[in-house]
């Protein structure tokens, strides 16, 4: 009976696994495809990311009470969520005869691939290793949920300056047709 469990248990540890490598694999490889720029698609883009930024800090803010300082890790995310002007910088744009395309860049896309993977890799590290407060660095002494704060914070606030930036863009390709 006890090998069955733990063949069981095995399986759903590989499992589990399995699904969030295909996850992110399957994140990649969206974070690459070539899209149409429709304005309608742009602006609800844009809205939703927005709606989801100004709650996420709203809500970061109610949690502080209780976790300590998590906005500050919160706002300092969003601050690194510039880098989504790099990633419209480096976007291919193309304007062809039905519209504007753009296919965002493979390299940024792996690398918030990679920041979702190591913030899973942070958090099971840390909760299967303790030590004491006082022997570690000030960011390993982080609370699990700061940091992972600051890393969604960091990927809303990219999202969010892109799909403006990708919003600005359709509007200049729509005026420059319309000339």
């Amino acid at each position: 009976m006890p090998i069955i469990l733990f063949a069981l248990l095995l399986f759903v540890l590989l499992a589990f696994g399995g699904v969030v490598l295909l996850s992110l694999a399957l994140r990649y490889r969206a974070g690459t495809a070539r899209r149409q720029g429709r304005p309608w698609v742009a602006t609800m883009n844009v809205w939703a990311t927005g709606l989801s930024a100004v709650l996420f800090l709203f809500f970061t803010f109610l949690i502080s009470f209780w976790l300590g300082p998590t906005l500050p890790f919160a706002l300092t995310g969003m601050g690194f969520g510039g880098f989504g002007l790099v990633g419209l910088a480096v976007t291919r744009w193309e304007s062809q005869p039905e519209g504007l395309f753009y296919t965002p860049s493979r390299w940024l896309a792996l690398l918030v691939m990679l920041a979702i993977a190591a913030r899973l890799v942070y958090g099971w590290w840390q909760t299967t290793h303790h030590s004491a407060a006082g022997e570690r660095h000030w960011l390993l002494s982080a609370s699990g949920t700061q940091i992972s704060l600051a890393v969604a914070a960091g990927l809303i606030g990219y999202y969010l300056i892109y799909a403006i930036g990708v919003r600005l863009r359709i509007t200049h390709d729509e005026r420059e047709r319309a000339n």
